[in-house]
């Protein structure tokens, strides 16, 4: 199978970039900028494609590969920072721009033979940039120009090295898509082979390989991405595969009862229901930090999963619905990316397990993961649902958790579930959610004075969870469900939207 890595320096747009690959059907990969050459060597992807980044190549920090890079016979792609970066290490030079470029620019095609080829002859692009290469590394040509950069597409066709100064992995550069596609196909040579009948295949051996003739203990959240990777491994080792699914008390309403009916009698998985409401909830009590509870939930996950693994004989693997996103906010496996929170199932479990981890989806991004569930028979109409967190209403609770506050945030988020579905909404939104804020407010209900809670409402658009932006949701709509939720939930006295995109802020509010 062909694969592509890309080299994280620090863009926010570093995941968008492996995406855009794998649409063209190649399998890519992020790693850190300052991975070993001699890991290269070893796993020998078919090209690299360098990040953008924050930094400037000329800084004493700056984020660095070694030159030799340029010479192992991988073809490279510089975006960006990658751009300038590839110019610095071969003898060109870099500057400060006396004018910094930010928003859409125009390029012009001065070379429609190479990496530009087919493109208009002025192409929409999306710059973010304050340097520029200021001097051509010796054996490159220009191709493209904006009117601020005269160097904004290089090419050593002889070497298979390119650059380009702007980022063709955002919408906003219309053409983005087609230079990647005269990259790997046009330039490097490449075939699409990476699908998800193809993935399937391979994971299946792989599993099978992995696990023996062991069990495999398999945490199921009641989310798209625990079935998925749950009838994935049923595929490769069948009855000995044990689903564990936990009324951990943090679920929607009705949610438990129904998902067991759907797990046991739909997809024919050997399901073990544990009912631990009151252990998870006496472990929360007290703790307000959201990070606290991801962890504390980990945990307590891992002791029920134990638990339960006493019962069985020979299980040694646990499996988690884990997917890249999980990863990639979790930690910085991507270089200097910074990391934005942990995640129950990642970076919330404890640092010693009972258990070797079996994480099949580890690689794939949400939508794939619904491919990948198609592939599997799972409905269309489950793989749709919207996204819920591991921790559950825990992280959608601000503050403690209680059993009196679950009832409130419960029965608000299933008034607004409730509208969305019957104004037609809910295949438009990636996710629809309330929120429950640890603040009271005055309020007059009955002629009375009332104090109390303040619940938020949360719907956004998204492709794939990474960059989300909020949902101009009609005044009627909103009017209604603050209506509905007021004067059905006992202890709600207002209720308020969000219209706060990704970045900067996350989905969830926790």
């Amino acid at each position: 199978m062909n694969k592509v890595f890309v080299l994280d320096f620090g863009s926010q747009y570093t995941q968008l970039i492996a995406r855009r690959i794998r649409e063209l059907g190649i399998y890519a990969e992020i790693h850190p900028y300052n991975v070993a050459l001699s890991f290269l060597k070893k796993e020998s992807p078919q090209a690299l494609i360098f990040s953008g980044g924050p930094q400037s190549v000329y800084e004493p920090q700056a984020p660095l590969v070694p030159p030799e890079i340029f010479s192992l016979g991988i073809p490279v792609l510089g975006i960006c920072y990658g751009a300038q970066l590839m110019a610095h290490l071969l003898s060109g030079r870099v500057g400060r721009a006396r004018k910094r470029e930010y928003g859409l620019a125009e390029l012009q095609c001065l070379d429609r033979s190479g990496l530009l080829s087919e493109l208009q002859e002025n192409s929409p692009v999306w710059m973010s940039h304050g340097d520029k290469i200021r001097k051509v590394p010796p054996g490159f040509i220009v191709t493209g120009i904006t009117s601020n950069t005269e160097a904004a597409v290089i090419e050593n066709r002889e070497r298979q090295i390119y650059g380009v100064q702007f980022h063709p992995e955002v919408a906003h550069t219309v053409e983005g898509k087609k230079i990647f596609s005269n990259f790997l196909f046009r330039l490097v040579g490449l075939q699409p082979d990476w699908t998800m009948g193809n993935f399937i295949e391979n994971k299946v051996r792989e599993i099978r390989e992995t696990v023996g003739r062991s069990k495999v203990l398999a945490a199921l959240s009641g989310g798209v991405d625990s079935l998925v990777a749950s009838l994935l491994i049923h595929r490769a080792i069948g009855r000995r595969l044990i689903c564990v699914f936990v009324d951990n008390g943090l679920l929607r309403q009705r949610q438990y009862e129904k998902q067991l009916e759907i797990f046991k009698h739909r997809y024919g998985l050997k399901v073990v229901a544990v009912k631990a409401a009151p252990l998870f909830l006496a472990k929360l009590k007290g703790v307000t930090s959201p990070e606290r509870k991801r962890k504390i939930i980990g945990r307590t996950f891992i002791e029920v999963f134990e638990e339960q693994a006493r019962r069985f004989k020979e299980v040694e693997f646990l499996a988690q619905g884990t997917i890249y996103p999980d990863v990639i906010e979790s930690a910085p496996v991507k270089g200097p990316s910074a990391k934005i929170k942990s995640h129950h199932n990642v970076g919330g479990l404890p640092s010693r397990l009972p258990f070797k981890l079996i994480e099949p989806l580890r690689e794939l991004f949400k939508d794939e993961v619904r491919r990948v569930g198609l592939e599997l028979g799972v409905e269309r109409e489950f793989l749709d649902q919207h996204p819920f967190p591991g921790p559950g209403l825990a992280v959608r609770i601000i503050g403690e958790v209680t059993a009196e506050r679950l009832a409130i945030l419960r029965q608000a988020d299933d008034i607004l579930l409730q509208e969305v579905r019957k104004a037609g909404l809910y295949e438009k939104l990636w996710q629809a959610f309330a929120v429950l804020l640890p603040v009271r407010s005055v309020g007059v209900m009955g002629d009375e004075r009332t104090y109390q809670q303040v619940i938020v409402l949360r719907l956004v658009q998204s492709l794939d969870g990474m960059t989300a932006s909020w949902f101009p949701a009609s005044a009627d709509f909103l009017s209604r469900v603050a209506s509905r939720i007021v004067n059905e939930v006992e202890g709600v006295n207002r209720v308020v939207y969000d219209i706060t995109t990704k970045p900067p802020a996350t989905i969830e509010w926790e």
